[in-house]
């Protein structure tokens, strides 16, 4: 049974950095910290669950991730790049405070530094995946940059892992190349098991049994393990679903990921010192990503938004720290400041987060001109042709929109979503979409919007995406009809607000149309019908 002080910690903390509008992961490790502080001690239920969370993070990241992103140049090279650079300029400025007179630095040997420095380079998956699902940004061109690098650090992580334990996976571990012709036996099990708490069970079971538990009992690392299992049943469409279903249980059990690092060590004024000093350090770290970004020639926003995602250390540091500390490489005394300083990188991050598009706009004048014809075709002007109709967000509502307009009215309709392999799928079956990301300010700039389209339905999943969508078509003059769609009532009147011309409730509007199906079938008039 998990202590009831644990989950009372873990809401107030959360509520808290809510109000203060900063993510309520920080909320979470500050409740550890709390907790910490009246004596309370990490228990191994919650260390199962955080772990547990960990691997079902990484599982439905691999769920979402194309592994072609893995093998692009600004992905794979970028990565490698920052890495190397970040350790080095790490044990620079490590080697300088340890010239200063820093005293926990004092008997640091140049190996202690190269393993601080390599600690320090990586970046925290978990923190920055739960920021791009909370925007609903995992799939715009930002997000899949900087999953890709944090999947390469990961990859990294688990190299220094096997070596550093001086003993080489089992022999056996060469057979777990045949989960690859199993692969396509899996996603036809997928298929036959509904949406339903069978499939929920399966991706349990594919993520904790056949990914984790497989691998660690070959010598592999676990989490690697069940982010591969997940990119082995990408390709099928039923895979978005199944990391769905799992969200929630993931989320929840992310808390305790957040408490019991909050709960690694209680610290004195000198470590807390040391981890405010590394947290200072993280400008560095930034400047480092814009510098690999932009010599890969993306586009502004994208180099900027992953730099400011990125821009925090990593719970793989911790691990790092604790394998050299257990060897005897770093003084016990570090895992302490190691610790303090992700925990304080994240509420750093998060404020960070939260201005990243105001910073992005005061700092795209100061950077260097990019020639459009060097930037990849996604990120290139976005023409609508003869369009009349524009629908924003290609999931379900936004297909049948799709559809009904063009059938139904004879318009000439451009769907536009940010998943590529929702633009790949659809395009395959007729549809005329573009890739295009909505809630970028970019798109916007670049969209050359036609005077022959008569109306733009906003479709996207999530409210704020249509919000901002609306605002940049109101600040752009855009002439013609603009609908909404919502999912909740409170959604309605923002809105309407802003100015959209109709807003419809998804399940308001369901209700009726199954109302009026359901009497018309039976031979019944309606009221209104009947006044006539």
């Amino acid at each position: 049974m998990i202590d009831p002080a644990f989950i009372l910690a873990a809401f107030l903390g959360g509520l808290t950095a809510m109000s203060l509008r900063l993510p309520p992961l920080v909320g979470f490790l500050a409740g550890g910290f709390v907790l910490n502080a009246l004596g309370y001690d990490a228990t191994p239920l919650l260390d199962i669950l955080a772990d547990v969370g960990v691997t079902l993070l990484l599982f439905s990241i691999g769920l979402k991730l194309d592994i072609r992103t893995l093998l692009r140049n600004d992905v794979w090279g970028g990565a490698s790049l920052h890495m190397l650079a970040s350790t080095l300029s790490l044990v620079g400025l490590l080697s300088l405070l340890k010239w200063l007179g820093l005293p926990l630095l004092a008997d640091s040997g140049w190996q202690t530094l190269a393993l601080l420095g390599f600690a320090l380079s990586f970046s925290s998956t978990v923190f920055v995946v739960k920021v791009l699902e909370k925007r609903s940004e995992t799939q715009t061109a930002y997000g899949r940059l900087a999953i890709g690098v944090l999947i390469m650090q990961d990859i990294f992580a688990v190299v220094f892992l096997t070596a550093s334990t001086g003993s080489l996976p089992s022999p056996w571990a060469l057979a777990l190349v045949l989960l690859i012709p199993l692969a396509p036996a899996l996603r036809a099990l997928l298929d036959r098991l509904g949406h339903g708490e069978m499939q929920m069970l399966f991706g349990m079971l594919l993520a904790l049994v056949l990914g984790y538990a497989l691998f660690e009992s070959l010598g592999v690392k676990g989490d690697l393990g069940a982010l591969i299992i997940g990119l082995l049943l990408a390709p099928h469409p039923a895979a978005q679903t199944l990391a769905r279903s799992i969200f929630s249980l993931k989320e929840l059990l992310l808390v305790g990921f957040f408490l019991s690092l909050g709960l690694t060590a209680m610290p004195d004024w000198e470590l807390l010192g040391v981890a405010l000093l590394l947290v200072l350090l993280l400008p560095l770290k930034s400047l480092l990503y814009q510098w690999v970004f932009l010599r890969f020639r993306m586009r502004h926003r994208t180099s900027v938004l992953s730099t400011l995602s990125l821009t925090n250390y990593s719970e793989f540091g911790l691990i790092v720290g604790a394998i050299a500390a257990s060897n005897g490489w770093l003084p016990a005394s570090w895992l302490v400041v190691l610790s303090l300083a992700v925990a304080l990188s994240f509420g750093a991050s998060a404020i960070l987060n939260g201005f990243s598009e105001r910073i992005y706009r005061w700092l795209e004048p100061r950077l260097p001109a990019i020639d459009i014809s060097e930037l990849s075709p996604s990120d290139r002007p976005i023409e609508v042709g003869d369009a009349e109709a524009v629908v924003l967000g290609m999931g379900r509502i936004g297909r049948s929109v799709y559809r009904r307009l063009q059938k139904e009215y004879g318009l000439q309709v451009l769907g536009i979503d940010s998943n590529p392999k929702s633009i790949k799928r659809l395009t395959a079956l007729g549809f005329n979409v573009l890739e295009g990301d909505a809630v970028d300010s970019d798109f916007w700039d670049k969209l050359l919007m036609s005077p022959d389209v008569r109306m733009v339905v906003l479709a996207m999943p999530h409210h704020a995406g249509n919000l901002f969508a609306l605002k940049q078509l109101r600040s752009r003059r855009f002439q013609g009809r603009i609908t909404a769609v919502v999912e909740f009532p409170e959604e309605i009147e923002p809105i309407r607000e802003l100015g959209a011309h109709a807003v419809f409730h998804v399940y308001d509007e369901a209700g009726r149309a199954l109302a009026d199906s359901a009497a018309e079938e039976a031979g019944i008039a309606s009221r209104t019908s009947q006044l006539g």
